[in-house]
Formats: C-alpha cells, sequence, structure tokens
C-alpha cells in the first residue's frame, strides 16, 4: 500500500513538474503576442485605412461573413449581402459601425470585428540625390530625418538646404522646405515634420 502510494506521489510530482513550465511559457507567449499586436499601426482602431491594405472582417456566431477584403484602388472593398463600401480614409471604428449599420438588415443586432491584417497603403517617396531613392512602407511614424537616413543618405552633389516635401490633401498639393543644414545645427526644428501616407521627399 505504502509502495503504490509513492508511486503516485512521484507521478504527481512528474507530470507537475512537466506542465507547470509550458503552461507558463504559453501564458508569456500569448502576452508578448498581444502586446505586438497592441503596438503595431495596423491593431489601432484610429488607423486610416488607404488602398492596397488588407483587412479581416468578421461577425460572431455567423462564420460565413468572416472574411478578408482588399481595399481596392478607388478605395472600395466589396463584401457579401452588402456589395460596396468606401473604406479608404475611414478609421477602424468608423468602418466597424458602417458593416453594423449595413448588416444589421440581415444580421440581428451583429457583432461586428474589423482590423487591419496587411498595412500597404503607408508609402512614402524620397527621390533625387539619395543614395537608395525610392518608396518605402511605414509601419511607425516617420519623420523626414529619418526617412532620408533610410534612403541611404544624401549623394556628394545633394543641395541640402533645398530640399521639399510635396504632401496632397484635398485635391491640392501644399510644399515644404527642409533646410538639411540649419536642421543638423539644432534650428528651425519645426521643418522636421512627420510624414504622412503619399508625402514625396526631393532632394535636388
Amino acid at each position: 500500500m505504502r509502495q503504490k502510494l509513492r508511486i503516485a506521489i512521484w507521478l504527481g510530482t512528474f507530470w507537475l513538474m512537466v506542465f507547470t513550465p509550458w503552461v507558463a511559457a504559453k501564458g508569456e507567449t500569448a502576452q508578448a503576442a498581444e502586446q505586438v499586436s497592441s503596438d503595431s499601426m495596423w491593431a489601432r482602431t484610429d488607423y486610416i485605412i488607404g488602398p492596397g491594405d488588407v483587412l479581416s472582417v468578421s461577425v460572431w456566431e455567423v462564420v460565413a461573413l468572416t472574411k478578408r477584403v482588399v481595399v481596392l484602388p478607388d478605395g472600395k472593398i466589396s463584401y457579401p449581402l452588402i456589395g460596396e463600401l468606401m473604406a479608404a480614409g475611414k478609421t477602424i471604428n468608423q468602418m466597424r459601425e458602417e458593416f453594423k449599420k449595413a448588416l444589421t438588415r440581415f444580421v440581428p443586432d451583429p457583432v461586428v470585428t474589423v482590423w487591419v491584417e496587411q498595412v500597404n497603403s503607408m508609402l512614402i517617396y524620397v527621390i533625387g540625390r539619395v543614395n537608395s531613392p525610392g518608396r518605402f512602407l511605414l509601419n511607425t511614424n516617420v519623420d523626414v530625418l529619418q526617412a532620408l537616413a533610410t534612403a541611404g543618405g544624401f549623394n556628394p552633389f545633394a543641395k541640402r538646404s533645398k530640399i521639399k516635401i510635396f504632401r496632397k490633401a484635398g485635391g491640392q498639393t501644399k510644399i515644404y522646405k527642409f533646410d538639411y543644414n540649419e536642421i543638423s545645427k539644432g534650428k528651425e526644428l519645426e521643418q522636421n515634420i512627420v510624414l504622412k501616407r503619399g508625402d514625396v521627399i526631393v532632394v535636388p
């Protein structure tokens, strides 16, 4: 009898040693994943959707309405039952409310979740006399200095005091001046603006 009791205690201790670290590790992994998700740009509900972004939409207890949709170049998406919806220029919260409103005709009091699965629209462009001109995909806020560094810095012939940033808004193009020589001295730092989707930096 005592031998069986000793065996039972030993087995209990063994399984406790095996599973406790596994459960702890699983919890830490889930916590880490949640942290990454909450910190990323596309996890924020105030993120503004743009063409090329990939959205995931799900409706609680309606599996057939869980879809992955791409924002087309005209800014629209296509979704079952609803048809086309304008997505570009709207936040995640706004899109969720639009889905809820449109789906109410088919699903009583729908619980809708919307998130950005892929960010493909946060593009800026750096052209001119830099070492690696091109377009760059942003996944966080970037200012002009950071963008220039991403483009490999200036080549020897760059006119660093005559850089310009072109930004389209409301059908118009606004031009911002950027004097690297002054900013590198700690002056006129207000010129080092945070870039927005579609901004073009020109280094003459």
